[in-house]
């Protein structure tokens, strides 16, 4: 949540898993018993904790009376903490309230306000509330709350999870996640590590989003996980990760969807990383909020509201652990796949757009739609067409791209396509990073297109670190036009080696 530098996410997944809902879904009426988490077997990829020598450092729990508590635990666990949210109002022995300006981080629009306006118990939930308020002046003004455990209940490795609804409406951007406790401990973000455990779009609320962020240049692993049917704004679901020395799990209904285990934490100018699995080898804490705005979610419009509906209910948080952590792990040698070239040296993979894809998935070209932008893309003809009735509020609004390029540093390169418009317009392409803080392998290069096909080349030399993860993007969105483009005969080739 915290990721000022990102643009937007869904390109660093895992492969899209679809399911059903386990367990923890339904009506709030339901008994909270009822949603207690799957139990959930550790991978194989795990850590063994057979021989583990360190005991898991517990978080204090004289707030909560943990020995009374009706609460199910998952086997090979303990809780040490949790919250059910039936006082009359949040305990200042558990949680913060957070105070923020607008614009602090995302270029979001909500200030966050330390009241019971925006952040509150209702019912046997904590309800955060985004509000708009339009002044003298006629202009909206946005308030929310965000509200935190930090030096009251921090925790190092174990389950963490919560049962929650989230808010439905363009602009939202509801999160459950987790920060350090010290966050200069390792040095400012992103080297300090953040772990979001749920982020769902309030325009897309049948995909959720779990994420790692770390690094200097700041990096990121994801993954993505979508309903079959229903929406995380129709029920409750139990979002959670599973937190050892050397791996993260994250789970929707006691499913894993993602897991990752390579991460560093280095700042710029430094020769070493500090040892692995540092910087997720110090307490953090957890975080609820909803943001309004930004650069990922963009901005409200008139139909988003601001009722019921644009509220976050969380049914509980809860911490469980491990007896104890072998926090004697190996980082996993970092080995990277290079997709290979087809008969011609072209590494794009449906260059002609002689197959009709699936642009939704994350098998070659996708088409993506962020931040008002509205449209859709068709392949037929041997050529990609983008009809965009919306360009929305930013150059990436409408966009196609196709991920896993193959970047080895020292390499040139040449990237070249035809395209033309129905009206003349430009467009904007380059090579991006999105594994790498979205920095650039080919610059964006802002083209002019007319209503008759064109050929564009651009050569480069790559001089970053080696990337099997390089994008191809056309960006189409606010660029004063919402004419139709045509693109066809794409190519990246290596011309040296």
């Amino acid at each position: 949540m915290r990721k000022n530098s990102k643009r937007f996410a869904a390109v660093i997944t895992a492969a899209l898993l679809t399911g059903s809902c386990l367990t923890g879904c339904g009506d709030k009426d339901d008994d909270k018993t009822t949603a207690a988490p799957a139990t959930t077997a550790v991978t194989e990829a795990a850590v063994s904790t057979e021989e583990a020598s360190t005991e898991a450092p517990a978080p204090d729990t004289s707030a909560t009376d943990v020995a009374e508590a009706d609460v199910p635990v998952p086997e090979g666990y303990h809780l040490v903490w949790h919250d059910e949210f039936n006082a009359a109002e949040l305990n200042p022995d558990d949680w913060n309230y957070e105070t923020h300006e607008v614009g602090w981080v995302n270029h979001e629009l909500q200030e966050y306000v330390p009241s019971t306006d925006y952040a509150f118990v209702k019912d046997g939930e904590l309800v955060i509330q985004p509000v708009k308020v339009i002044k003298d002046d006629g202009k909206p003004y946005y308030y929310s709350g965000r509200v935190n455990t930090q030096n009251k209940h921090d925790i190092k490795y174990g389950r963490i999870e919560a049962r929650l609804k989230v808010p439905t409406g363009r602009g939202f951007l509801p999160a459950f996640w987790m920060m350090p406790q010290e966050e200069q401990f390792y040095g400012q973000w992103p080297c300090c590590g953040e772990i979001d455990i749920m982020e769902v779009l309030g325009n897309q609320t049948d995909t959720l989003y779990g994420t790692l962020h770390y690094g200097e240049p700041h990096k990121q692993n994801q993954g993505t996980y979508k309903l079959e049917s229903g929406s995380f704004a129709e029920e409750y679901h139990v979002f959670a990760i599973e937190w050892e020395p050397g791996e993260i799990r994250w789970y929707c209904d006691g499913q894993q969807y993602y897991s990752t285990n390579d991460w560093f934490t280095k700042k710029l100018g430094q020769a070493e990383p500090k040892p692995y699995p540092a910087p997720f080898n110090q307490p953090f804490h957890v975080i609820l909020n909803v943001a309004v705005g930004g650069d990922w979610p963009g901005n409200p419009d008139d139909t988003t509201p601001f009722d019921e509906t644009a509220a976050m209910y969380v049914d509980y948080v809860r911490y469980y652990q491990k007896e104890s952590y072998d926090e004697n792990v190996e980082k996993p040698v970092d080995e990277l796949v290079f997709r290979e070239a087809d008969e011609t040296g072209n590494f794009v993979y449906n260059s002609d757009f002689s197959e009709a894809e699936d642009l939704s998935d994350d098998v070659n070209w996708k088409f993506l739609l962020f931040s008002e932008g509205e449209g859709s893309a068709e392949i037929k003809d041997n050529e990609i067409v983008i009809t965009s009735t919306s360009e929305g509020t930013e150059e990436y609004s409408v966009q196609l791209v196709q991920p896993q390029m193959p970047m080895e540093k020292g390499s040139s390169y040449r990237f070249s396509f035809e395209a033309y418009a129905e009206e003349p317009r430009t467009m904007i392409t380059d090579i991006s990073a999105p594994d790498v803080d979205w920095q650039r392998y080919l610059i964006d290069r802002k083209i002019d297109l007319t209503t008759e096909y064109q050929t564009f080349t651009f050569e480069f030399k790559m001089s970053k670190a080696s990337d099997d993860n390089g994008r191809i993007e056309f960006n189409m969105g606010k660029q004063g036009s919402t004419a139709t483009i045509h693109i066809r005969n794409v190519r990246l080739e290596k011309i040296d080696q």
